[in-house]
């Protein structure tokens, strides 16, 4: 046999070799083997999780964890052949106190989380043996990919306390890959996080209160929740290692309640998210909420309470807020509307009163039925004919391009009590009264006149009301907003909860409206009033007021008559008024002569929107008598327009009024345009032409009358 036939042979028996068939039934049953194994201990793996979890659930029946302690320890060994042994160890130890069946249900949900801590504690044991050398955690890399996603998961749940959100992401995205590495680093970071835990803090007398604040309360354009942000240097040490969040009404000044709404384990930063329940008996859209910790078996408030800031997140309407070239309004005479003396006027914005007497309750009349109103799960009833009044006059002003401000006035009738303050029900002599959101009777109802109004003057079809002023110069106490004598901050105080019930049921229906409080020209003390206020003292208490239980978007409003009534000179400096009207903060008069001391006031940071916008500003009640004669009248109008012409931080000026009123007239204040006869007084033709072409032909006579050569003298000072 020659060399080639050898070779031949010898590949032939290899190739023979090669596909033995005992020898791969014998691999095949190595495969299975190794199989049956890898199931095997899967199988041991899962029976030990489900252990852990029935004796903790055994444990969630008898009682609650009182105390947790978790340990970590890491060890490392080199063996004699060089190889490197590396183990972590992780131990649970827990304090079972039995408790009432009351409070079992409330602690479900803890001890379901600290089941899933457990098993991940049970799980990082259970895979120790993969630490021993480098090659066999090659080899672990290689086992079942859901044995592996499962125990990965299970790691990133021990890396909560992990201020670290990269490190905790790039465990889930390497899910899968390399089950022992991210055991490694999962637990790495779990002592890191313990580590760097948030400090325990002792709560006492001078922290409780502000120990947390809430950062935002705002209801969530996309899930129509409310969502508490709060913040707090630390973790309070508590009863537990929750944080609670309560809702108050807006009457409450104290936790009282004992049911809160949810809880969240303590951190420094932590959002509560709840259900706002619009329109329904438990709505939320007038509360406030507190976050508090249990102490010594009582729930204590830690936080300052905080209102929505954001009620326009769920407005239905959104009307386009009017935009015109004009400041010039008018206090309009609803005589005078069907006249079309406001078209030929060029009346731009107007003002009507809404005293709340007139539209509450039932109809009289069967061509007006009553009106019914239901929200929050009751109905009210509205006087069908004073609607249909309202209707018609909004109606018609809308139609004109005419900026509407409604005026909500607190006078008092027997339909009306429920709206009157406790404390200003008795004793007092004034048009006007306290509104009362001094309890929840009175709350629900003016929350329910709010909506009412703003749903029915947004945009339905009965004309639309923009500006909504709540009072009338609320800083003179005794005359125009009645209730008996309290302190600056507390009388503020009741009147700033009820201006936030009238914003938020507002703003809650048409998202663009604005919200004023009204003030007078008594600036830095009270001249006239029998123990009022300053309109500056009150404006910076309403300003802490409203920042402290959360800020919003609240307007000015404010009366600049001159000094006295019945001057009709805007411009003198002459008797008190030279005193009396200064350039400065300190001025104990705001007139039209030194408005701008209010607009540089509001320019001031503290008194900034939260966007940093200047807080909106109208005059929503200004006039000249004619009563020392028509020509001084129509001269301080016409420099009166022109300073708030030139003042960028004001929105409009509205005359007070379209036509003569008897009582006023009576105390030497003919504030009309036009006189009580119907006649037209020499200030119609300047009102009419002042923002037109035709300007100087009407108003230019006025410089002699004021003294003065230009007209830049009075704008170059504003």
């Amino acid at each position: 046999m020659n060399q080639k036939e050898t070779m031949d042979n010898r590949k032939k028996k290899l190739r023979k070799k090669t596909i033995d068939k005992e020898k791969v039934a014998e691999n095949k049953k190595k495969i299975k083997e190794k199989k049956r194994r890898e199931k095997e201990k899967k199988a041991q793996l899962k029976k030990r999780m489900k252990e852990q979890q029935a004796k903790i659930r055994l444990e969630a029946k008898q009682g609650a964890v009182l105390e947790d302690e978790i340990k970590v320890e890491e060890s490392v060994v080199v063996k004699e052949t060089g190889a490197i042994e590396r183990t972590i160890k992780l131990e649970e130890t827990y304090t079972i106190e039995e408790q009432p069946d009351e409070e079992k249900k409330r602690n479900k949900q803890k001890l379901w989380k600290r089941i899933g801590m457990v098993t991940a504690a049970v799980l990082v044991a259970a895979v120790g043996s993969f630490f021993v050398i480098r090659y066999q955690i090659i080899k672990t890399a290689k086992e079942n990919a859901s044995i592996e996603a499962m125990v990965h998961m299970e790691a990133v749940e021990l890396a909560e306390y992990s201020q670290t959100q990269h490190q905790k992401d790039k465990l889930r995205r390497e899910a899968g890959k390399d089950a022992t590495r991210a055991l490694v680093e999962a637990a790495r970071y779990m002592m890191k996080g313990f580590e760097n835990r948030p400090p325990e803090i002792e709560l006492t007398e001078s922290n409780a209160s502000d120990f947390a604040t809430i950062e935002s309360c705002v209801i969530n354009s996309e899930t129509g929740k409310i969502d508490i942000t709060m913040s707090a240097p630390g973790l309070a040490v508590s009863d537990d290692g929750y944080y609670y969040l309560f809702e108050e009404n807006t009457y409450d000044t104290e936790l009282g309640s004992q049911e809160y709404i949810i809880e969240d384990q303590k951190d420094v930063d932590l959002t509560f998210s709840i259900n706002l329940n619009y329109n329904t008996v438990n709505s939320r859209l007038f509360s406030k909420f507190v976050i508090a910790v249990l102490k010594d078996g009582k729930y204590m408030a830690i936080s300052q309470p905080k209102y929505i800031t954001n009620p326009e997140a769920i407005a239905k309407y959104h009307p386009a807020f009017p935009s015109t070239s004009s400041k010039k309004g008018l206090l309009v005479d609803p005589e005078r509307i069907v006249g079309g003396e406001l078209d030929d006027l060029g009346v731009k914005h107007a003002a009507y009163n809404i005293p709340l007497s007139r539209i509450i309750g039932n109809t009289s009349n069967a061509y007006y039925p009553t009106v019914y109103y239901t929200y929050n799960g009751k109905t009210y009833a509205f006087n069908g004919q004073i609607v249909a009044e309202y209707d018609y006059i909004f109606s018609e002003l809308t139609k004109r391009g005419i900026t509407t401000t409604a005026i909500i006035l607190n006078d008092m009738s027997p339909a009306t009590m429920t709206l009157i303050h406790p404390k200003a029900r008795s004793g007092g002599s004034a048009p006007y009264y306290a509104f009362n959101a001094a309890n929840e009777e009175g709350t629900e109802y003016l929350a329910a006149v709010g909506s009412f109004l703003a749903s029915r003057y947004s945009g339905s079809g009965h004309g639309t009301v923009m500006n909504w002023v709540i009072g009338n110069e609320i800083n003179a106490r005794k005359e125009w907003n009645y209730i008996e004598y309290m302190d600056t901050a507390s009388y503020v105080e009741e009147y700033a909860k009820a201006f936030r019930v009238f914003y938020n049921a507002i703003l809650s229906i048409n998202g663009n409206a604005r919200v004023y409080i009204s003030l007078d020209q008594q600036w830095a003390k009270s001249l006239y009033s029998n123990g009022g206020y300053g309109s500056k003292e009150i404006m910076d208490e309403f300003n802490r007021n409203i920042k402290k239980g959360g800020n919003i978007d609240w307007a000015v409003a404010q009366h600049p008559y001159n000094f006295p009534l019945t001057s009709a000179k805007a411009w003198s400096t002459s008797g008190k008024a030279g005193s009396y009207i200064l350039d400065s903060e300190t001025t104990p008069v705001l007139s039209i002569r030194n408005i701008h001391v209010l607009s540089d006031y509001l320019q001031k940071e503290d008194f900034l929107t939260d966007s940093g916008e200047v807080r909106h500003i109208i005059l929503s009640e200004m006039g000249y008598t004619s009563s020392t004669g028509q020509d001084l009248q129509s001269a301080s109008f016409i420099y009166a327009y022109k300073v708030i012409e030139a003042n960028q931080y004001i929105d409009s000026m509205l005359l007070s009024r379209q036509t003569d009123a008897s009582a006023e007239i009576a105390q030497g204040l003919a504030l009309g345009i036009n006189t009580l006869g119907g006649g037209r007084k020499s200030i119609y033709n300047a009102y009419k032409y002042i923002d037109t072409e035709q300007s100087a032909k009407y108003t230019d006579f006025a410089l002699d009358v004021i003294g003065i050569s230009s007209w830049s003298e009075v704008i170059r000072r504003h």
